[in-house]
């Protein structure tokens, strides 16, 4: 039964969106970060956009992104994301393994959420972001 499933708690881990001055078109980058004192393995990372609007249904393409080993207190970056997509939710959904056991959480930015007046400093980065909440 599902009450007998262990959901194991994720912690030291997270997605940030970061912008980009380098790329064009004011892009933004998706980083993510393992704040934890293992490695990661095994990471696999799904992204979607969607809006909550029934009478004018919105989506992205689904994206996949792997990564075998996520180095302790580091990070990688993901994709990229445009500000054309920002008024639609943007769900990040991480697996991965840590200590042999499987951790699983959705990071959701909200509608609007990604702007510049929403920036703080990313230690770990060394660059300001968004870090999901």
């Amino acid at each position: 039964m599902k009450k007998d499933i262990d959901f194991p708690q994720v912690q030291g881990v997270n997605i940030a969106i970061v912008p980009n001055p380098d790329m064009a078109e004011n892009a933004w980058l998706v980083y993510l970060i393992n704040y934890n004192d293992l490695a990661l393995s095994n990471v696999l990372v799904s992204s979607r956009g969607y809006s909550n609007n029934p009478d004018k249904p919105e989506n992205t393409s689904v994206l996949r992104h792997s990564f075998p080993l996520l180095e302790p207190q580091s990070f990688v970056p993901v994709e990229t994301i445009m500000p054309a997509v920002f008024h639609l939710c943007n769900e990040y959904w991480l697996s991965y393994y840590y200590k042999s056991k499987m951790y699983d959480k959705k990071h959701l930015f909200l509608p609007e959420s990604i702007t510049q007046d929403h920036l703080r400093p990313i230690a770990l980065l060394n660059k300001s972001g968004i870090l999901h909440g």
